[in-house]
């Protein structure tokens, strides 16, 4: 749905409405039915409408954000792939999305006008990768590859599967989730192949799991898909250990494991979203206490510049754990 519909909901106040028109001449706006039922018009705190909703705030742009904060471009080699670390790629089929989250690090780039890569520079995406026996690993990403119709995935799996060197695909959605009615069995189906296809689900509160996103998430699991999620640490969001064991729990209880916490990047007119790394090492911590290491995510940082992902979680080997006074 477009500006016009999530305005018509009343969740943008018309004092700034001229301003937010301005933010989605410059990023792409939309949300689903499945995400806007969600929000609380009456809460101006709603932590659903922070991820969707465009606000004043993304006006502002500070001198240390980047239009390609994780360096994409840099290390991209052919239309669509960007190649980072010797034995993965990442393939965008596409740079369209169901829902554009307001923190993107991608929002320079995705939007309606993405489209879809030609055929011409699909092919020369696949003769990059089949070049390159190093490559063990393809993450479908984008844009997000599920809204791809089970035709062009099938095809994008399939191709992919029968290069000799790929061992496994990853493919990284927020449809199951934002879009559930997308995830089909046909979809589901259509990522099935003779290697190892891992489906990472991009979820940062736990009302995103809704009812719709349990069945969208069953019908993966049940063609036999193993499930990740990865989240992102957002003020206002999910910047409190309550928040994040509830989501984390929840994850684990639709048998999905918490994979990733990602410390917000570094693009334009999110800095309203970050939050600091000693606060993002200080929920980690309370979570130790409170949750197994299955529901526990590792909280990185995607380096500036292309330079990879890197753990941020403290050393706790000198931190008493709350149960260590109980005599046995």
């Amino acid at each position: 749905m477009s500006l016009t519909e999530i305005e018509r909901r009343g969740l943008i106040p018309p004092a700034v409405r001229d301003a937010v028109r301005r933010v989605a001449d410059r990023y792409a706006v939309a949300a689903t039915p499945a995400v806007l039922d969600l929000i609380d018009p009456t809460d101006p705190r709603d932590p659903i409408a922070a991820q969707y909703v465009p606000t004043v705030d993304e006006l502002v742009v500070r001198p240390e954000e980047r239009v390609d904060p994780i360096g994409d471009d840099a290390f991209s080699p052919v239309e669509g792939v960007v190649h980072r670390h010797p034995d993965r790629v990442l393939l965008k089929p596409l740079l369209v999305c169901p829902v554009y989250c307001r923190f993107c690090f991608r929002r320079e780039s995705v939007g309606p006008a993405g489209g879809l890569l030609s055929e011409a520079e699909l092919a020369a995406a696949f003769d990059y990768i089949r070049g390159r026996p190093e490559v063990r690993e393809v993450i479908l990403t984008g844009g997000d590859p599920l809204v791809l119709s089970p035709r062009r995935l099938r095809g994008l799996v399939a191709t992919l599967g029968a290069i000799p060197h790929v061992q496994v695909l990853r493919v990284h959605t927020r449809v199951p989730v934002a879009a559930p009615d997308r995830v089909t069995d046909e979809i589901a189906e259509a990522l099935l192949s003779d290697v190892p296809t891992w489906v990472v689900v991009h979820t940062n509160h736990a009302r995103e799991l809704t009812p719709g996103a349990d069945v969208a998430l069953e019908r993966l699991r049940t063609a036999g898909l193993p499930l990740l999620s990865q989240s992102v640490l957002l003020r206002g969001v999910n910047d409190d250990a309550d928040v994040l064991e509830a989501l984390f729990r929840a994850l684990v209880r639709r048998r999905v494991k918490p994979y990733y916490l990602h410390h917000p990047d570094l693009a334009r007119g999110t800095g309203h979203f970050r939050v600091s790394v000693e606060r993002g090492r200080e929920l980690m911590a309370a979570l130790r206490g409170r949750i197994s290491g299955l529901c526990l995510p590792t909280y990185v940082l995607d380096l500036p510049g292309g330079r990879g992902k890197v753990p941020l979680e403290g050393d706790y080997s000198t931190t008493a754990p709350p149960w260590s006074s109980i005599s046995v």
